[in-house]
């Protein structure tokens, strides 16, 4: 059986409602419509059959197959739910608050059983951040930071502590995804002149100074985002500061480093200077892609020894998203960038498209890996709020704008689990659509009252890079290498000295050397006794001057015009032309 599409959720000033997924788009009768303001939370299950969310009285949880309502809570302060891996815990927080006179206030963080609706534990939970539990996915395991200390549980028997974690001021810990064993990624930030460092352990190996299993340490580290790739076998560390100190950045300074189950551990080392702005693993596990340096930004694919597999040039993004079968990437530019977004088929390294999503705030994949969402989403932006559901050729399938009066505040994909929807072959070809593609209006440049009858220069305020396989190569499709690129140079140097060598040989020349400030067209005039001849050597020298510049110039990365590249083609039927004219001679 075919699964079902997946549903779209909708929340807004307009109130919490469902919409069907491609190819319908009509609002779905699983979810009856909650009108009014109050909603303010609302989460799948990671299977997507469970449904619950928050009206500002109570937290409701349904079943999305039957449509039946499973149970209700009493938590009207509610602004945060989430759903353990196999549905058997809802976990639920609401802010944390102290009485008047200074007593502790009540725990906040409560865990639900989803089965029969009780109470399993509550904890307090102060801080919003990392609020919620870690499972791992067969639920054995459940983790919290708590005091500067992991505490993990076994089986949702949250009584009971069943190991801790222990190390210097811990900041932050994530769980490896997938089957036991489990690991472990802990960052303890630097004191005192004392470095930063990120360990992987392997539960519940924690004791002994040999139990990590990798340990990286970092000094230009205020915070960082630690991603475990799928087969949890490394992790991907963004370290940042907060300030740069060399002043090339108000962003602060960003660095990646890789660590791997095995204990190898490297800094990847990006070519562009800046800002990382985004890094994803593929779902394979084998490779990722980085998003880095100041605009326009550089997008690079690296394999698992930190080696670029492919460089998508620069460009407007700041973001990148794999597709769930990670055979597309949509590399885009959200946020103060204009919403550009490349669509590329990371197989072949193929173009498929070049939508533009303008002022989106938000992006995700659908399940079925073949349609993407964007919207915009107060209160990131208050005017032109709505979303829009394309096929990844480009092609717009569905454009749905809230009224002026109202805004839009969060929509996401109902979710499946992996494999339910099998990988397509990737299409190029634009689908059908009966929402009409809206060109953006690119906004013309100012010019001064002085230079509006005069003609338009073309001026570039970046060159772009192409990416590495439309960049012009001279008879490669592969990119050539630094020392390929400096033997390619030795050898046509070589080549333009014996050419020149050949030319100032001749019987009727006299042993008298002629002084180094004689031009050679004047030692050819001398040689040749026919002005019209000399006059043809002249010119054909200096066309193929002008072609060793182009080269030149392609190897350092140019991107040259179509009228360059055509003349660097031309250069095997002039060097003949001048051989002959020279042998004539």
């Amino acid at each position: 059986m075919a699964p079902s599409t997946p549903l779209l959720t909708v929340r807004g000033s307009e109130g919490l409602y469902m919409v069907n997924g491609p190819p319908h788009f009509t609002e779905s009768t699983v979810f009856p419509r909650e009108s009014g303001k109050n909603c303010k939370v609302y989460t799948f299950s990671k299977d997507g059959t469970l449904f619950a969310w928050g009206n500002g009285e109570k937290v409701n949880i349904i079943n999305v197959t039957n449509k039946g309502l499973l149970h209700s809570f009493n938590l009207p302060k509610a602004v945060c739910l989430e759903f353990s891996p196999k549905n058997t815990v809802l976990a639920t927080w609401q802010p944390y608050t102290t009485s008047k006179d200074g007593t502790a206030g009540i725990p906040n963080l409560q865990l639900y059983d989803v089965k029969t609706g009780t109470c399993l534990k509550s904890f307090i939970q102060k801080k919003m951040q990392n609020w919620c539990p870690s499972w791992s996915e067969d639920e054995t395991l459940c983790a919290r930071n708590v005091n500067n200390e992991v505490h993990f549980f076994e089986n949702n028997n949250f009584n009971t502590i069943a190991n801790k974690l222990h190390l210097q001021k811990i900041n932050d810990f994530v769980l490896s995804p997938g089957p036991q064993p489990y690991k472990v990624a802990v960052y303890v930030p630097g004191s005192k002149g004392a470095p930063s460092f990120v360990r992987l352990y392997q539960y519940p190996n924690f004791a002994g100074p040999h139990a990590a299993l990798a340990n990286k340490s970092f000094f230009k580290a205020d915070k960082v985002t630690m991603l475990w790739n799928k087969k949890a076998t490394a992790v991907l560390v963004i370290a940042s500061t907060e300030v740069d100190k060399t002043g090339a950045s108000y962003y602060g300074e960003q660095t990646l480093h890789y660590i791997a189950t095995n204990g190898e551990s490297a800094v990847v080392q990006l070519p562009k200077n800046g800002p990382i702005y985004d890094v994803v693993w593929n779902s394979s596990s084998t490779e990722f892609c980085a998003v880095y340096g100041f605009m326009p930004a550089k997008a690079t694919i690296f394999n698992l020894k930190c080696d670029p597999v492919f460089d998508f040039g620069t460009g407007p993004r700041n973001a990148a998203y794999y597709s769930p079968h990670g055979h597309i990437l949509v590399l885009a530019g959200f946020g103060n960038l204009r919403g550009q977004m490349e669509v590329w088929d990371v197989k072949n390294y193929k173009l498929i498209s070049k939508p533009v999503a303008s002022d989106s705030t938000y992006f995700a994949w659908c399940p079925d890996g073949e349609h993407i969402l964007t919207a915009t989403c107060a209160p990131r932006l208050r005017v032109n709020n709505g979303y829009k559901i394309w096929h990844y050729t480009g092609s717009i399938l569905h454009k749905y704008d809230v009224p002026s009066n109202a805004e839009l505040w969060q929509v996401s994909w109902q979710p499946f689990l992996d494999g339910i929807f099998p990988a397509k072959t990737i299409t190029y070809q634009a689908v059908p659509s009966e929402v009409p593609n809206e060109e953006p209006k690119v906004a013309t440049a100012y010019r001064p009252p002085a230079l509006r009858n005069k003609p338009i220069t073309n001026s570039k305020l970046h060159e772009e890079e192409p990416p590495q396989n439309m960049k012009p190569q001279s008879g490669n499709d592969k990119p050539l290498s630094k020392t390929a690129l400096k033997n390619q140079r030795k050898h046509e140097a070589k080549k333009a000295a014996k050419q020149e060598a050949r030319s100032d040989k001749s019987p009727d020349l006299t042993p008298t050397p002629a002084p180094q400030s004689t031009p050679r067209s004047t030692i050819s005039q001398s040689i040749s006794g026919d002005p019209e001849i000399d006059k043809k050597i002249k010119n054909l020298k200096k066309k193929l001057k002008a072609i060793e510049q182009l080269k030149e110039q392609a190897a350092t990365g140019k991107q040259l015009e179509k009228n360059q590249l055509e003349k660097i083609q031309k250069e095997t039927a002039l060097l003949q032309e001048l051989e002959d004219l020279e042998l004539g001679i």
